[in-house]
């Protein structure tokens, strides 16, 4: 048995991970949308709609975001429901967690230093996932687990209790770098701040003198002004401040003893010295952030036509306090679980820059006329009158290419016939590693990874006499790249500025080919032959060795 040298979560087919396919995007000119002119400085119209799988949108993004994204806010399916009801439960939760750890290790990827993921969940995957959280991006980088009250009275149907809350879980990816912002601070906070004395410096509260840690000069008998002898700090405590300081403190009028002077001594902290923000808190009300029937008239109002509503939408609010926290304007904001597109409205009035990915047809039933709506400017509800939204920039539309390789009628890998010169030099220096970036004067610069490095992609067959010029151009300073269907040559050692790869042979093994859909979608998913008529167990804390159990199903087989 091998020996474990670290607690974590194990589930069915954890060991197994997809090879995934760095596709390309391909923008569909016509489907994206910007405003006729620039409404403010800020405009931003570098967004970016994704149409199809997330998990193959997320891959395609790795190249070029690695490390530039903020702020990730994703509403994942919390479980997988009715899919699942020929499966008993530890399969699953194995699927949900398998297909989000896929995810979230990309995820991970594309957060910057300094940024966060948010993570809307509820009861059903919460304890699973924030294991599974701390496996993927590290226990010391969870920040907190806020408490958020998406009802606003108690449903009399529930069997058992009726529940009012989600959870919105946060990580950063590295705790030492992330820091988040204060909250504007509103009418509610200020309320607090009177003025019983008339002080010429304005509002203040009163603020306890007293600390639970030790202080060598914090035991000491006060007495108030109107005579009474304080023999010292409330029992357990001891006063925050020296003695010599509580005089200097009580001489600028900066300690209250009360109306009658009889009390013990606070502090006046005056409006003018706090901060100019509310620090964050973990339970955030439906008063403050909006609750889910909210969010459904923001979405009835919007789209009055459509009769297809999401059941639990988010609302505005509620994305609206987590990017006020975890960004500041041109921050890239990333959702590759868009639903009807919330996190992408609620960036693009906040001044963000944002991506979003949806696989459902409600990208473009939902999302692209919301979207339309928010920079037209003809969008009154969710966050635009807090935001100040009037309208402006836009975003590009994409939809993820087709595989690179598709079999012919024999059953061989070749080039797929969708893909033209330019579609297969990008999708190749995506797999190679190479930044697409062609050349609109040297035909083989198609691509490079450093200043001397280059890429060259062809369907041809090259011959000894191709290459030898090839050599000569690219000379002993540069290397090039070779990709070509075939090449006719005894010896490569006559081109040593030149590495070259037959494709597709060369890339065969190196990802899924012709897979397009990782959804969270049970029939989409491979069945593994099953042991002995038994499964795998429930997701549990404890060594790889698993604990099988009957099927209560109909024999299915198991899954992974």
């Amino acid at each position: 048995m091998s020996r474990k040298t670290k607690l974590e979560l194990t589930w069915i087919g954890k060991e197994n991970r997809p090879k995934l396919e760095p596709r390309i995007l391909l923008e569909d000119a016509e489907k994206s949308y910007h405003a006729r002119q620039r409404v403010s400085e800020n405009d931003q119209f570098d967004n970016r709609l994704i149409f199809g799988d997330n998990l193959l949108a997320l891959k395609a993004l790795e190249a070029e975001f690695t490390g530039k994204v903020k702020c990730i806010y994703i509403d994942p399916p919390y479980n997988t429901g009715s899919a699942f009801t020929h499966y008993d439960d530890g399969v699953e939760h194995s699927l949900w967690l398998s297909l989000m750890r896929d995810r979230l290790e990309i995820l991970r990827k594309l957060l910057r230093d300094d940024g966060s993921i948010w993570i809307s969940i509820d009861d059903n995957e919460q304890a699973y996932l924030r294991v599974m959280m701390d496996e993927v991006f590290g226990r010391i980088n969870f920040i907190a687990t806020i408490i958020w009250e998406k009802v606003y009275s108690p449903k009399s149907s529930a069997k058992h209790l009726s529940e009012n809350h989600d959870y919105v879980m946060c990580f950063s990816k590295n705790s030492s770098q992330w820091q988040r912002n204060l909250l504007p601070r509103g009418k509610q906070q200020d309320s607090a701040y009177k003025n019983p004395d008339n002080d010429p410096r304005g509002p203040w509260k009163a603020s306890d003198l007293s600390a639970r840690n030790f202080y060598g000069a914090g035991t000491y008998s006060v007495t108030t002004p109107s005579g009474r002898l304080i023999d010292g700090p409330p029992q357990g405590r001891y006063w925050s401040i020296s003695k010599d300081r509580l005089a200097e403190l009580d001489a600028d009028n900066r300690i209250w003893w009360g109306k009658s002077g009889n009390n013990v001594p606070s502090l006046k902290r005056f409006l003018t010295d706090v901060m100019e923000g509310v620090v964050p808190e973990t339970i955030w009300t439906y008063q403050e952030v909006g609750h889910n029937q909210a969010a459904k008239q923001e979405l009835k109002a919007l789209l009055p036509d459509e009769k297809e509503l999401f059941i639990t939408p988010k609302p505005e609010m509620l994305a609206k306090r987590i990017l006020e926290i975890a960004t500041n304007p041109g921050d890239i904001v990333l959702d590759s679980f868009a639903g009807s597109g919330t996190t992408g409205a609620v960036a693009h009035k906040m001044g963000r820059k944002w991506i979003m990915v949806e696989l459902g047809e409600h990208c473009h039933t939902h999302i692209i006329p919301r979207l339309k709506k928010v920079i037209d400017g003809e969008d009154p509800g969710g966050v635009t009158e807090a935001t100040g939204w009037k309208g402006g920039g836009g975003f590009r539309y994409y939809r993820i290419a087709p595989s690179l390789l598709e079999k012919d009628s024999f059953g061989n890998w070749i080039i797929s016939k969708e893909y033209n010169a330019a579609m297969l030099a990008e999708a190749v220096c995506k797999l190679e590693g190479f930044r697409y970036n062609p050349s609109e004067t040297i035909y083989w610069q198609q691509g490079n990874s450093s200043e001397s490095d280059y890429i060259y992609v062809t369907t041809q067959s090259l011959s000894r006499e191709q290459l030898t010029e090839l050599n000569e151009q690219v000379g002993p300073e540069r290397s090039l790249l070779v990709m070509c269907s075939a090449y006719r040559t005894r010896s490569l050692d006559a081109f040593p500025s030149l590495t070259i790869r037959k494709i597709p042979k060369t890339v065969l093994t190196r990802c899924e080919w012709g897979k397009d859909d990782y959804s969270l979608e049970i029939k989409n998913l491979p069945a593994a032959k099953a042991e002995s008529g038994s499964v795998g167990s429930d997701s549990v804390f404890s060594k790889k060795g698993r604990t099988r159990k009957e099927r209560k199903g109909r024999g299915q087989g198991e899954l992974f």
